[in-house]
C-alpha cells in the first residue's frame, strides 16, 4: 500500500480514467484495495470495467468509490442479483485514510479514480487527491504537450 504506485511485471491494468488527468492537477496518488464480489472478480478479469464516470468519498472514516461500473458477466452471474454500480469499500492504511481525509477537509481537495488494474491477484485502484483545473490551466497544459510532440519531432527528423 505505498504512496506512488510502482508498476510491476506482474500488473496489468484493466480500465483507465484518462479524462481525470486532463480535469485535475493531482497531488497525491494511493494505492488502494478494493472489496469485491465473486461475480465481479470474474467480470474484471475478462476488462469489463469503467471508472471514468466513478468517484471517491470518505464517510464515517471510511473511503468508498461510486459510479464505477462493473458489467457482470451473464455466465458468471446468473445466481446473484448484481448491481454493476454499486457502491466499494477502498482498503488503505489508517494512516492513508487520515492524509486523504486532511487533503479533502482542509485543502478543498477533490478524489477521483484514476486507474483499475491488478497487482499480482489482488485488483488494485490507484486514487489520486487532486484539484479541478481552471480552462486557462486546461489550454496551457495542451499547449505544454503540442510543444513536446512538435519538439519530439524535430528531433527524431534532425538525427536521420
Amino acid at each position: 500500500m505505498a504512496k506512488n504506485k510502482s508498476k510491476s511485471g506482474s500488473s496489468s491494468t484493466i480500465a483507465q480514467n484518462k479524462k481525470a488527468r486532463h480535469e485535475y492537477s493531482i497531488s497525491d496518488r494511493f494505492e488502494a484495495g478494493i472489496e469485491l464480489q465473486g461475480w465481479e472478480v470474474k467480470a474484471l478479469r475478462n476488462g469489463k470495467a469503467n471508472i471514468a464516470e466513478g468517484y471517491v468519498f470518505l464517510k464515517n472514516g471510511e473511503v468508498f468509490v461510486s459510479g464505477a461500473t462493473i458489467i457482470p458477466l451473464t455466465q458468471a452471474s446468473s445466481h446473484v442479483i448484481s448491481d454493476p454500480t454499486r457502491i466499494r469499500k477502498l482498503l488503505l492504511k489508517r494512516k492513508e485514510i487520515d492524509k486523504l481525509i486532511g487533503g479533502v477537509e482542509r485543502q478543498g481537495s477533490t478524489l477521483i479514480p484514476l486507474a483499475l488494474y491488478w497487482k499480482g491477484p489482488w485488483a488494485k485502484l490507484e486514487i489520486g487527491l487532486a484539484k479541478g483545473k481552471k480552462a486557462h490551466d486546461k489550454r496551457a497544459d495542451l499547449k505544454d504537450q503540442q510543444w513536446n510532440r512538435d519538439k519530439a519531432r524535430v528531433m527524431k527528423s534532425g538525427l536521420r
